[in-house]
């Protein structure tokens, strides 16, 4: 691929830009921002470790000019403010969904073709900021949550067993956050399943250790993750660029799987050049069935909040 496009060049985006160039995924890493200066003095700093590394890819930064983002082939949206003291949840969407959806319409306008992830938060909304914004086809516009999510419910498991975390293969659905739906059911070691090698109460404080894994950093570093959510982004990044037909959960826009429809929500994909190649259905017992439908209320919700604020014309 010729060029990556990274929009936000704080810590999570520089993040994904580093990896992208460290994997030799295309010729150029753009990053753009914009504060004057930054994108352009961090990824001099990525450039600069290109010897050290051994890595070809060529990495650029540019203050708000779009036209350097001109025939991206995937584009990663990383912008957007935190939740500031005083500010409320609808102010946050607003704020945030202005950013992405300025971010989308613009960078489109050069790389119409252009794949995009969403790593903004409130990420679930956001992404379908995103696909209202870019009128595009939804298997082309997903956001990135699931694979954050699911390595670190694999990292607490490691820890938990002590075992290398590349053994254990695992799924979650739902929504970013407090109402995601972890699948002990489908987690295993080596095809070993985790219920056999920890009991309900292990597995359960994982598991809510899991959901709240955003907050748990924030509380200990008094700012976001970063090298988590971008190396996540970076992976889908990788998927598609190299045709890899991988499965991961994604932030997809559901059109009845699930019983759910005209919502987006994270769900395992399968991920190639395409972008989101298939959707997969899986066979979700009554307790799933029900904490899935109920993450899907909360993120709808979200959504009605957006619409009502009649960011889009139509």
């Amino acid at each position: 691929m010729k060029k990556i496009t990274v929009i936000g060049a704080g810590n999570v985006g520089a993040t994904c830009a580093n990896v992208i160039a460290h994997k030799d995924l295309c010729r150029e890493v753009v990053m753009l921002d914009i504060k004057e200066g930054m994108a352009e003095g961090k990824a001099l700093d990525i450039w600069q470790t290109s010897s050290i590394n051994h890595f070809s890819t060529r990495v650029t930064g540019a203050t708000n000019d779009y036209l350097k983002t001109k025939g991206s082939g995937i584009v990663v949206i990383t912008s957007g403010l935190p939740r500031k003291p005083g500010m409320s949840r609808d102010d946050l969407i607003k704020t945030n969904a202005g950013i992405v959806a300025e971010a989308v319409e613009r960078v489109i306008r050069y790389s119409p073709e252009a794949i995009i992830i969403i790593v903004t938060n409130p990420l679930d909304v956001m992404t379908y900021a995103a696909y209202k914004a870019a009128r595009k086809d939804s298997r082309k516009v997903f956001g990135m949550a699931g694979i954050l999510d699911t390595g670190r419910y694999k990292a607490f498991i490691a820890n938990a067993l002590n075992v290398s975390p590349k053994d254990i293969q695992t799924m979650l659905l739902g929504g970013h956050g407090d109402t995601m739906v972890p699948l002990p059911r489908y987690t295993s070691i080596s095809g070993i399943p985790v219920t056999e090698l920890l009991n309900k109460e292990e597995i359960d404080k994982i598991v809510d250790r899991t959901r709240k894994g955003g907050g748990e950093l924030v509380n200990l570093m008094g700012t976001s993750a970063w090298y988590a959510p971008g190396a996540a982004a970076a992976q889908m990044v990788e998927a598609i660029v190299d045709d890899q037909r991988r499965v991961f959960p994604v932030c997809a826009l559901l059109k009845s799987e699930y019983g759910q429809k005209d919502i987006y929500m994270g769900v395992p994909v399968i991920l190639g050049a395409n972008g989101i190649e298939e959707i997969i259905e899986l066979k979700l017992n009554k307790d799933e069935m029900k904490m899935l439908t109920e993450s899907a209320n909360s993120v709808k919700a979200s959504m009605k909040e957006l619409d009502a604020m009649n960011l889009f014309s139509e």
